[in-house]
């Protein structure tokens, strides 16, 4: 099928498991929270070998946050419960209890798995600490050189899934990044999904291990590299395009991944010099979810 103008393939991006921390941060104005935010979900691209992937979601204003300062919503990733737990007390204490004027309150206060973390936090107090109840929730007030570090005693996480993509198949360099920066703009108004790579974009998609060198994990996917596809026999490089830019999705759901792709396509296609755009899957081997790309349209 083409979207205007531009073809979709009749592919799958293949998708799977993980667990998912929310954290609200909010501060005395924008500026703080992302500077807080930015930092917490710093090498935070991929699994492979950052100790998590994270990435910010959104920004609200103050109507939508529990103290009325301006807020941003992150997503921190792990395959398993206990790392998740270890990260979202990592990044929290150092990236954001440091950050002048932060406060943190849990992101997903109807979810039933919490972790403890603003209990865990409350020992940096060194016994000055004092539990609070504020803005109708249990806190910890940290004392601090600027004045108290507020952070809600549990932090809600759940279920969701990692690893969801499309490709963007351009002309250009430059118009495949046009096309990939107004996708992640267009999918950050989608709630519940984040871009975790730089800028949301990934300039070095890659394959599952390597042919020549065995102990890498993950290695480039030359069947994609515009620059050797006359090199490659079974490339998948079109002769008119010269620059392929993937988008990785992760969400909360599986509802919130597909139309986080499906706006993020919608958004990519708009841009003159985009030929086309395929996906990522192994086979179905790699994860259990399937996003077929043409079905969401």
């Amino acid at each position: 099928m083409e979207l205007n103008g531009v073809e979709i393939e009749d592919t799958f991006a293949e998708a799977f498991p993980i667990k998912i921390g929310r954290v609200l941060i909010t501060a005395i104005d924008t500026y703080w929270a992302e500077i807080a935010a930015t930092e917490a979900t710093g090498f935070g691209t991929s699994v492979i070998m950052c100790p998590a992937e994270a990435g910010i979601e959104k920004f609200v204003c103050g109507s939508e946050t529990p103290d009325g300062r301006e807020g941003v919503y992150i997503q921190i990733c792990h395959m398993t419960e206990k790392g998740l737990e270890n990260q979202l007390l990592a990044r929290i204490g150092q990236c954001v209890l440091t950050a002048p004027t932060t406060a943190v309150f849990d992101g997903l206060p109807d979810s039933e798995n919490k972790f403890d973390i603003g209990n865990k936090l409350r020992y940096f107090g060194d016994g000055f600490e004092s539990k609070v109840e504020k803005y109708g929730k249990e806190m910890f007030a940290i004392p601090m050189m600027e004045g108290d570090f507020l952070v809600e005693a549990n932090i809600g996480y759940t279920d969701g899934v990692a690893g969801g993509n499309f490709f963007i198949f351009a002309k250009t360099q430059p118009s495949g990044l046009m096309a990939a920066k107004a996708a992640v703009d267009a999918i950050q108004k989608v709630e519940g999904s984040i871009t975790p790579f730089p800028g949301g974009v990934v300039a070095s998609g890659s394959k599952v291990g390597a042919n020549k060198y065995k102990f890498l994990k993950a290695t480039t996917n030359e069947r994609y590299a515009p620059s050797i596809k006359e090199k490659i026999e079974n490339t998948a490089v079109p002769s008119n395009v010269n620059a392929i830019y993937e988008i990785v999705i992760n969400g909360l759901s599986l509802e919130a991944l597909a139309e986080a792709t499906r706006v993020g396509i919608q958004a990519a296609t708009t841009v003159d010099g985009v030929v086309k755009i395929s996906a990522g899957n192994y086979g179905g081997k790699l994860g259990k979810y399937q996003i077929n790309l043409v079905d969401l349209f």
